[in-house]
């Protein structure tokens, strides 16, 4: 188990990376970024104040406003008025940012196909639950996890 874990944390973060890449060309044919895409996805079953998408998104606040701002300015997504808070405003999706993310999604889907030929549904279904638990286990570690602050060699990065 020792010796496997990590290998599968390694693999993890090339797919995870594969992925990303994969993401950015199929939100890139629709003139979209992958981050573009991740926040139009997260706000299209129902509008939701840019700190609730960033918290679901696992992504700064920050990155995501300016990500939001820049979708609004093009027209792909409007600020409504939050019942709940006043000064968080709830992002959704406009009509022509339906279809973009409709556009993507239809890419995505064929992508899908594609990448999937030869996984069978069992492998994906096993492969879904303990990639869950491990990210559930790892969440509940770091929540109790005191680590001590790691100081960098003088002479780290100076290569």
């Amino acid at each position: 188990m020792t010796d496997e874990l990590p290998l599968l944390v390694a693999d993890v973060f090339e797919a995870a990376g594969a992925l990303r890449r994969a993401g950015e060309t199929l939100a890139t044919a629709e003139g979209q970024t992958q981050a573009r895409w991740q926040l139009m996805s997260a706000v299209s079953e129902e509008p939701q104040s840019v700190a609730r998408a960033a918290r679901r998104l696992g992504v700064a606040r920050q990155g995501v406003q300016r990500i939001a701002t820049n979708l609004v300015g093009d027209g792909l997504a409007a600020f409504q008025d939050n019942p709940d808070h006043r000064t968080s405003p709830l992002l959704a999706l406009t009509d022509a940012g339906r279809q973009t993310l409709s556009a993507i999604t239809a890419r995505s889907a064929a992508a899908h196909q594609v990448t999937g030929a030869g996984i069978s549904l069992q492998d994906l279904a096993i492969t879904r639950a303990v990639l869950q638990r491990l990210t559930r286990q790892t969440d509940d570690w770091t929540r109790v996890a005191k680590p001590q602050a790691v100081t960098a060699s003088p002479h780290e990065g100076n290569a």
